[in-house]
């Protein structure tokens, strides 16, 4: 999704100009005359404004003015002020008051892009600093959730009721939906808020081990205990321990939790005395604890005693409105993880991420964007970008024949083959002919993106292209300088 840039001058020149730059530079572009409408338009997050471009010398509000109002009501907001004058105390002062960046004008459309991308790349990284920080600090917020669909809402109602109490939560779900983004939620939103939240995979841990990563020991109390170590349950006193997979426990830990959630005390391996703690438990499984119960594998008394209050959360598909905002979300995150200024996901690779199934759900598209951005060359993410949900991979028919490599338009409907007619497979040299005419075709002979998707060498693209004798396309790159 393209990303928008708000253009604030009183030049109607200068105004198309910019306009025209930053579409060219693959952004959307909104316009505006004065300082008023600009904050009309940029100081609510909901009008989509990601970039404002803010003429310091306006009629009316100024653009001092303005930016100094605007970071107020959105500091978040990457601002890049304009100028004609060039005068260096201006600038100083707007780059104090929280501008990112500055140009003079007129300025170039390389120029604007480069600054717009920059803005951006800023941005990203603000917005992953302020995440950690509230994750690491215990204060993420159902504000902080992307839960927009009708299904999430009803997730978002509960978790706000459940967070006002010290009640014991069982979140259930598939795996992948995000339990522990509702389990930090509520603790963000209740009075444990900047306290310890601890997180406990239960069908992680060794059987032999999980008394003492629970609740944990003395020293000497077993062979390898050289020094006394506190359990979970002790590191989150004061806060929240979230147990995920608690369908996972052994009988024998379920019988001493239940103890713990009775008596808010626990006994560490080889204590003497038992140690009081408070502690918030939420639980979380994508089993049904209920048939567990009936086969004898989950205790009925524990099941009750962690069942108070579920909160069930939908599969991925069964909330398909979020997904344009999760994708965005994990497209930011990444830009900044990875150095990368990706803008988003074209329109088509979009709906193609709405048309999937999402078995994983939302951990299964994190991971696909991930994926995609690392491998990205910049530009908007493509389906080629997710080859196992597109299936725009180098394809293998058991039993086809070799066909010659077709033009560009056709080039998608023609997947490399690496076997042949009687379903042998064809020798390496052979498929690799046929990959790099496609790939040439495929990128209407542009040899510097050709070796880039091949990961290769441009020298040595061409070097295969003469030993190959492979067709160029006229309006191609194939020379010595590759220009």
């Amino acid at each position: 999704m393209a990303k928008t840039v708000l253009v604030v001058d009183d030049d109607p020149t200068q105004r198309r100009l910019m306009q025209a730059a930053a579409e060219k530079q693959g952004f959307r572009a909104r316009v505006v005359e004065n300082g008023e409408k600009a904050l009309e338009e940029a100081s609510d997050a909901k009008n989509g404004v990601d970039v404002v471009l803010l003429d310091l010398v306006m009629p009316g509000l100024s653009g001092m003015e303005t930016l100094e109002r605007l970071m107020e009501r959105r500091p978040d907001l990457p601002v890049i002020v304009l100028t004609a004058t060039g005068g260096i105390d201006t600038v100083v002062q707007a780059m104090r008051a929280g501008a990112i960046d500055f140009f003079v004008k007129p300025a170039s459309p390389e120029r604007i892009g480069i600054s717009i991308r920059n803005a951006l790349k800023m941005s990203d990284l603000r917005g992953e600093v302020k995440r950690l920080s509230k994750k690491s600090e215990g204060r993420m917020g159902f504000e902080d959730m992307i839960a927009g669909a009708p299904s999430m809402r009803s997730v978002v109602r509960l978790g706000q009721r459940a967070a006002a109490s010290s009640i014991p939560i069982l979140i259930l779900g598939e795996s992948g939906v995000g339990k522990e983004v509702i389990a930090r939620c509520i603790q963000g939103a209740s009075e444990r808020a900047g306290k310890p939240f601890i997180s406990v995979n239960c069908g992680a841990i060794p059987e032999n081990l999980v008394e003492s990563i629970l609740f944990g020991h003395e020293k000497g109390s077993f062979t390898g205990a050289h020094e006394k170590k506190l359990g979970k349950f002790a590191e989150a006193d004061g806060g929240t321990l979230f147990l995920d997979e608690v369908g996972e426990l052994p009988l024998d830990m379920q019988v001493k939790l239940l103890r713990v959630l009775q008596e808010g005390e626990v006994d560490a391996v080889g204590s003497r005395r038992p140690t009081k703690v408070d502690v918030r438990i939420i639980s979380a499984t994508n089993r049904d604890l209920a048939n567990q119960v009936k086969e004898g594998r989950f205790r009925e008394d524990l099941y009750y005693r962690l069942n108070v209050f579920p909160i069930e959360v939908p599969s991925l598909k069964e909330r398909q409105e979020d997904l344009p905002a999760l994708v965005e979300h994990f497209v930011r995150r990444f830009n900044a993880e990875e150095g990368k200024s990706v803008p988003g996901a074209s329109p088509e690779t979009l709906n193609m991420l709405m048309n999937y199934d999402w078995p994983g759900n939302v951990r299964q598209l994190e991971n696909a964007i991930f994926r995609a951005i690392v491998l990205s060359d910049g530009g908007p993410l493509k389906p080629e970008d997710f080859p196992q949900i597109s299936g725009l991979v180098v394809a293998a028919p058991s039993a086809s024949a070799i066909q010659a490599p077709q033009a560009a338009n056709d080039a998608a409907d023609q997947p490399v083959h690496i076997t042949d007619g009687t379903g042998e497979l064809r020798t390496l040299e052979a498929i690799e002919r046929d990959l790099i005419q496609f790939a040439i075709d495929h990128y209407s002979g542009h040899m510097s993106e050709v070796a880039r998707r091949l990961g290769i060498g441009r020298s040595t693209l061409y070097r295969k292209v003469r030993e190959y004798d492979l067709k160029v396309r006229e309006d191609g790159e194939l020379d010595e300088t590759g220009s």
